[in-house]
Parts: C-alpha cells; structure tokens; sequence
C-alpha cells in the first residue's frame, strides 16, 4: 500500500453542520481535510463521516491516525 502524503501536523478543526462528508485518507485533496478525487488511482479512498447535529470535530491532518477520520494525536510522533 502506498504511503498518504502529511497534508499537515496537525488536526483541522471544522464545524459540521447535519450531513454527510468524505475525509481525504491520501493527503493530496486540495480541499483538506475533505476528499476531492484525488486519490485516484492510489490505493487510498475517502472515510465517510455521517454528521447528525452541529458539532467540532478534530480531523486528523497527518493522515496517520488510527482513529480515521478523527486525529488521535499520531502527528506527535512524525
């Protein structure tokens, strides 16, 4: 498997209003953290996020996270 790219080392905070959402798991969306197809023909696709209420999530940024799409805090060690 290919190894994503750090789109940065840090979380993005982002408000999420009701809906549904695609994470970037390859690092290369220009639409960080958010997929816009540019993962393909990599072997990466997008984690889907269902939002259900207005909410903060801390989305991982390094895309090393073992908690995709959530950052757990991997960018520490990079």
């Amino acid at each position: 498997m290919s190894e994503a790219a750090i789109a940065q080392k840090e979380p993005y905070e982002v408000e999420l209003e009701p809906g549904t959402y695609w994470w970037c798991a390859c690092g290369r969306s220009k639409s960080q953290p958010f997929c816009d197809g540019s993962h393909s023909g990599t072997d990466f696709s997008p984690v889907e996020i269902k939002v259900t209420k207005k909410e903060t999530f801390w989305l991982c940024g390094c895309k090393a996270t073992a908690d995709a799409p959530h950052c757990d805090g991997a960018h520490n060690k990079l």
